[in-house]
């Protein structure tokens, strides 16, 4: 669907899009080097257990879990004219996490030389919101991955995004509350359409 909604984009047929959802449990590998295979440290039989699968995909980044009560978002949007910067794009993904936390009374922030949106705790920098983009000629696919009630427990299956000194969170477990995923998914979307200049029409 990414793949051919990107050429929709390109072909200017559709407008700018935002894709929100949750995957089933999965592990998904990135383009660089081995895409963290290496990184994967459950044996098959275990996720075969597990029920999980592990996927290649187009996408930078390392090795990273999505599953249920994670709202994966996939922008597929033109960064011309005025936004042709890879790194401002990431940052700015970053952005929409970082303002989403602070609606829930969390200061997340951004860690020098890494990728994502992270939160203190205990001195401990946690990951709260993972990225892995694919830009092709200007238009995006991929995205972000946000925990909001994430089981943290399958991100102990991997080594996340090839980081093995820092940890995962979710917006549960930093509140200590019970958090509606679609309440949130709002809340992104209001704040990509801001951190991107786009006004929202959502699709039926």
């Amino acid at each position: 669907m990414q793949r051919s909604l990107v050429e929709e984009r390109r072909a200017d047929r559709v407008p700018d899009l935002l894709l929100l959802l949750q995957h089933p449990a999965v592990i998904t590998l990135g383009v660089k080097g081995d895409g963290g295979r290496s990184n994967v440290v459950a044996l098959p039989a275990r996720l075969s257990e597990l029920g999980i699968a592990v996927e290649e995909t187009g996408r930078g980044g390392d090795v990273t879990y999505h599953g249920p009560g994670q709202i994966v978002g996939y922008p597929i949007i033109d960064l011309r004219p005025d936004r042709q910067d890879v790194h401002r794009y990431v940052r700015d993904l970053e952005e929409v996490m970082i303002r989403t936390c602070a609606d829930y009374g969390l200061e997340a922030g951004r860690i020098a030389g890494l990728t994502g949106t992270w939160l203190r705790t205990n001195e401990v920098a946690e990951k709260i919101g993972a990225i892995g983009v694919r830009i092709s000629r200007w238009i995006t696919s991929h995205g972000f991955a946000f925990n909001v009630s994430t089981r943290l427990d399958h991100f102990q299956l991997i080594v996340p995004c090839g980081i093995s000194d820092r940890g995962v969170t979710s917006l549960e477990q930093a509140t200590g509350r019970t958090i509606p995923v679609g309440e949130v998914e709002d809340r992104i979307v209001a704040h990509f359409a801001a951190v991107f200049d786009r006004e929202v029409s959502r699709a039926v």
